[in-house]
């Protein structure tokens, strides 16, 4: 399954107008990856758009968790389309039931003022860094089984997490994270490829930040981790052919939820997207305590 290329994700079987189905990838995890969903009903809505549109925004709520193993339906409603800007509600189907919802807003691309007062944060480059993948594999006695089966499908991104050591040991830590990020295979030149691709990765590692001040690993038996919303908006053009930096802060977390944003840099420094999440964090009591 080495051959898994990120970019069949997002071709989306259409089955009438306004109604597309995407494949799942089992990633290992209790449930549907957030990111796929992401990913696939963004490309859903460029469907329906002008060619001339490129998402600016887009704003999402996590209903239910999916199912890994079924594909998933896209609904898509034309909400308006005006002379610089289109938006559309996408609905997320599994089993007749909706698991998630997106509001997308497209702009006919324009110059105005313009500025950034976000500096890119001094980390070590993507060439100095361990892939994810390599960690996980030198650490493979750490990992669950399904994990361990699903190794492929985490390959078309190329993840390279700062000291992703840290993630697998309790300690407390500042609840900050930089991870550089890259297409493995080189995409196609199309903008909503990048974006959909982006959007996807977008969602690895985030809101597991929150657990950092709280000397929790991500691996404890006892945590439950899900996405209640996340919300992402694009700056730049995205070239995820090339390395970007994703910096990760959670500024707070309560009432069994973390809030995390994330900022997206190339490495010209140039601020190309920003992210916010929040999310469920809660631990259970196990059998036998």
């Amino acid at each position: 399954m080495s051959d898994v290329k990120l970019s069949s994700l997002f071709s989306l079987e259409s089955i009438e107008e306004g109604l597309y189905r995407g494949q799942s990838w089992d990633l290992g995890f209790r449930a549907l990856f957030g990111g796929q969903v992401l990913g696939q009903a963004l490309s859903a809505a460029y469907q329906t758009v002008e060619s001339n549109r490129v998402v600016h925004s887009f704003h999402t709520y996590f209903l239910s968790p999916g199912d890994a193993k079924r594909p998933v339906v896209y609904d898509v409603e034309i909400v308006r389309d005006g002379r610089s800007f289109s938006a559309r509600r996408v609905k997320a189907i599994q089993g007749g039931k909706s698991i998630f919802y997106m509001t997308a807003s497209f702009q006919v691309p324009e110059a105005g003022m313009t500025h950034q007062k976000a500096d890119m944060p001094q980390v070590p480059p993507p060439e100095d860094v361990q892939s994810d993948i390599a960690f996980y594999e030198d650490n493979i006695d750490k990992i669950s089984r399904t994990m361990r089966e699903a190794l492929a499908y985490h390959k078309p991104i190329d993840i390279r997490t700062v000291d992703a050591a840290n993630s697998y040991h309790a300690q407390t830590r500042e609840p900050m994270r930089y991870l550089w990020l890259k297409a493995r295979d080189a995409l196609e030149p199309v903008p909503e490829l990048h974006q959909a691709s982006l959007a996807y990765a977008s969602d690895y590692h985030f809101l597991s930040t929150s657990l950092q001040p709280h000397g929790i690993a991500v691996t404890d038996k006892t945590l439950r981790i899900a996405t209640i919303d996340h919300a992402m908006w694009f700056h730049r053009p995205v070239n995820l052919n090339d390395w970007l930096l994703y910096a990760m802060e959670s500024p707070f977390s309560g009432g069994a939820r973390g809030i995390v944003r994330g900022q997206i840099f190339n490495r010209a420094g140039e601020l190309v997207a920003t992210t916010m999440q929040e999310g469920l964090m809660r631990q259970i009591e196990t059998k036998g305590k």
